[in-house]
């Protein structure tokens, strides 16, 4: 949302403010410090043993005494999660539009991935403004009888926020000490394996799979480093830890804040992810991308060939990430098919929109 916030703010029709529920607080503050957005209200809601119950009613209510005092004619939420849907609910409570920013996604299995896919469903049939990111979502959200007119195709604008990212991090004069500590650590001559992983249904044994298959990726091919940015979550860091620790050619590092990342992302050969954003990022950089989820709800990148579904089957995934390693004809073609989710003018594209709306054309 932070390339939004920037458009946004450029407009002199418009009067925004921005609100931040403090849903990923450290992940949030250095997203925030990085794009210099300063947010107007800061619930800061986060709670140690917080679950969805409470945060969701936290939301909900925290938000009321915000939208008396601005009364936003619009709401603008993103994607999928326990913020966007509790705060799509207290707008609509409002009066205000809300308009629902990367809409359309489906794996149409409202247990995979929980609770995300319910959240964006729900918040589909809030939503007065739908910005779909291909046509693939715009197609769902018009199976579910939401109007053409109120349906904006417009990329992704996460590609928006990744181009203007790495303009930041690769400026001369540009210093970062996560960044210098990654150039520490990593081997400049050897190629890189990015990994992340923290999805709920792949917790237990498909975690476990996940961390045995970079282990056998590791063991075989001395020649290249793993670097793995551990979730916080027990469930992640207990498997990866255990499988994983004391391997000399895998860096089990902390998360990294998202300047460190996108540096990564680039600097990486092959990403191994369960990620959903990083499935729309890696093609604008080139790289090829194994899932680690049996589907997705982005199956664009999948029919284009940018990524592939390898689940938590430990064949499949050594296999694939060694074909890769192996076949440069393989790797040269996933890392130069194009991106289907844009091309870094999404935030052009919802503004535009939003203007004529206002206009009334």
């Amino acid at each position: 949302m932070a390339p939004l916030v920037h458009h946004a703010l450029s407009q002199t029709n418009w009067e925004v403010k921005v609100c931040v529920t403090g849903q990923h607080r450290e992940m949030l503050d250095q997203v925030l410090d990085f794009f210099a957005i300063s947010p107007d209200f800061d619930l800061n809601l986060m709670r140690p043993n917080q679950n969805l119950y409470s945060l969701t009613a936290d939301i909900i209510t925290s938000l009321k005494p915000v939208l008396e005092e601005f009364n936003p004619d619009y709401v603008y939420v993103h994607g999928d999660t326990t913020t966007s849907t509790a705060a799509g609910i207290a707008a609509f409570y409002s009066g205000a539009k809300v308009c629902h920013v990367e809409a359309g996604l489906r794996t149409f299995n409202r247990q995979y991935p929980f609770p995300e896919e319910f959240n964006r469903t729900l918040t589909g049939k809030i939503a007065d403004y739908h910005f779909a990111p291909t046509p693939t979502s715009a197609a769902n959200l018009k199976r579910e009888n939401t109007a053409e007119s109120a349906i904006c195709i417009t990329g992704n604008t996460v590609i928006d926020a990744l181009f203007k990212g790495l303009e930041i991090v690769e400026q001369p004069n540009y210093s970062n000490p996560e960044i210098e500590q990654l150039k520490g650590l990593l081997d400049p001559q050897k190629r890189l394996i990015l990994i992340t992983g923290h999805r709920r249904e792949n917790h237990g044994d498909g975690l476990e799979a996940i961390c045995k298959s970079l282990s056998q990726i590791a063991s075989a091919n001395a020649d290249v480093e793993l670097i793995y940015p551990v979730h916080l979550n027990p469930n992640v860091k207990g498997p990866v830890n255990e499988y994983l620790q004391g391997i000399s050619n895998i860096h089990l590092v902390d998360p990294l804040a998202y300047p460190a990342f996108i540096w990564l992302m680039k600097r990486s050969h092959i990403i191994i992810t369960d990620s959903g954003g990083i499935q729309e990022e890696a093609p604008s950089l080139g790289k090829p991308v194994l899932v680690t989820r049996t589907t997705t709800e982005r199956p664009e990148a999948v029919e284009a060939g940018t990524v592939l579904l390898v689940g938590t089957d430990v064949e499949l995934i050594v296999a694939e990430t060694q074909k890769l390693l192996d076949d440069p004809q393989q790797y040269e073609k996933l890392s130069q098919l194009h991106n289907p989710y844009g091309d870094g003018k999404a935030c052009e594209r919802i503004v535009s929109f939003m203007n004529q709306i206002q206009h009334g054309t």
